[in-house]
């Protein structure tokens, strides 16, 4: 075991102190973006490399990390809406609640949602968007994408109970699903494409999704120069090993290696202090409803409970120093508004 997996095995494993966890967590952060120093070309290289993969790794692993434990777990941890990605907090929105509202409606401006549409989104979450665009666009027509059945079902339960027909989820392995050609206004995924291992493959089929006029909208965590894979093999990669297995770290510059398939048309990029912020909001709920936690904890992990407890806190407190490292200008969250590439005239 290397000296970085053993200082993180030992963190998980003890009661530690805050301030020494974010002390480790600081020093861990630094050090790898002393090692992601921008190479020419690195984010087409990337693109390449991501051509030999399936569009989606370890889609089981992902769901047992995050998405099959109970909606209950999420209620007592995330904000109001239930929104499991980073919030904008602006002068008007320094609450959790408002800084969810606030990502939600300008998400749906840079997509340029319209009512009367008919959109897709990839990857629903537990229904932050899918629900928001149900209720304030009542004429559009909305497919949700998930691959956790308890996520589905929940946001079903939801919209029955608000009376919302123009939601419908799909559970499907991101691999596997498939829609009409030629379907969609708006294709809309927000903090899915992360999770995904070949986007040139996914970008092809969702370009086949589009009507011709139609557009792509994409929000996805990123770093400003450099992408990564989340390597589960690493010994040392303790997010890939426990929360992000399968996972990547897009470059700023990633969602622009495709132009024979998308061009991007508008890109916004959000500072890493908001998604600080929301971590920090969320270990907040944590701790402030641990009585509501503990048992949930027991039944998902049973004697392993209390090491995932602790682990849960850890992730909260590594995303707040990943994204609050530097004032936010290494990591943060970028937004990309695409059209399809028409077809080459003979």
């Amino acid at each position: 075991m290397s000296l970085v997996a053993s200082a993180i095995h030992a963190f998980e494993g003890a009661p530690l102190p805050d301030a020494l966890r974010r002390a480790a967590v600081g020093l861990l952060v630094a050090n790898a973006r002393r090692n992601l120093e921008a190479a020419p070309g690195a984010a087409a290289r990337f693109a390449r490399d991501m051509e030999q993969r399936p569009i989606a790794e370890h889609a089981d692993s992902a769901n047992r990390q995050h998405y099959e434990l109970p909606a209950a777990f999420f209620q007592a941890v995330l904000g109001p809406r239930l929104k499991y990605s980073s919030g904008l907090f602006t002068s008007g929105a320094e609450t959790l609640a408002q800084a969810e509202d606030t990502a939600l409606a300008e998400t749906a401006a840079h997509a340029d949602l319209r009512d009367g549409q008919h959109i897709l989104e990839l990857g629903c979450g537990w229904g932050s968007l899918s629900l928001w665009m149900a209720r304030t666009l009542p004429n559009a027509q909305i497919v949700s994408v998930s691959n956790s059945a308890s996520q589905g079902d929940f946001i079903r339960a939801k919209a029955r109970a608000e009376g919302l027909s123009n939601l419908t989820v799909v559970t499907a392995d991101m691999n596997d699903f498939e829609a009409d050609p030629a379907a969609f206004d708006r294709i809309v995924s927000v903090e899915m494409f992360e999770h995904m291992a070949n986007w040139r493959a996914l970008l092809t089929r969702a370009k086949a999704w589009l009507r011709p006029e139609g557009r792509l909208f994409l929000h996805v965590f990123t770093h400003r120069s450099t992408p990564y894979r989340f390597d589960v093999n690493d010994e040392a990669d303790w997010i890939a090993q426990h929360f992000f297995t399968g996972g990547v770290m897009p470059s700023h510059d990633l969602a622009r290696q495709f132009p024979d398939l998308f061009e991007v048309v508008a890109d916004w990029r959000w500072s890493g202090e908001h998604y600080a912020r929301t971590a920090e909001a969320w270990l907040i709920n944590y701790d402030r409803n641990a009585e509501t936690i503990r048992p949930i904890l027991a039944q998902v992990y049973g004697d392993q409970a209390l090491l995932w407890g602790r682990r849960w806190r850890l992730f909260f407190l590594a995303t707040s120093g990943l994204f609050g490292h530097r004032g936010g200008t290494e990591w943060g969250v970028s937004h990309y508004l695409m059209s399809p590439v028409g077809e080459p005239q003979c």
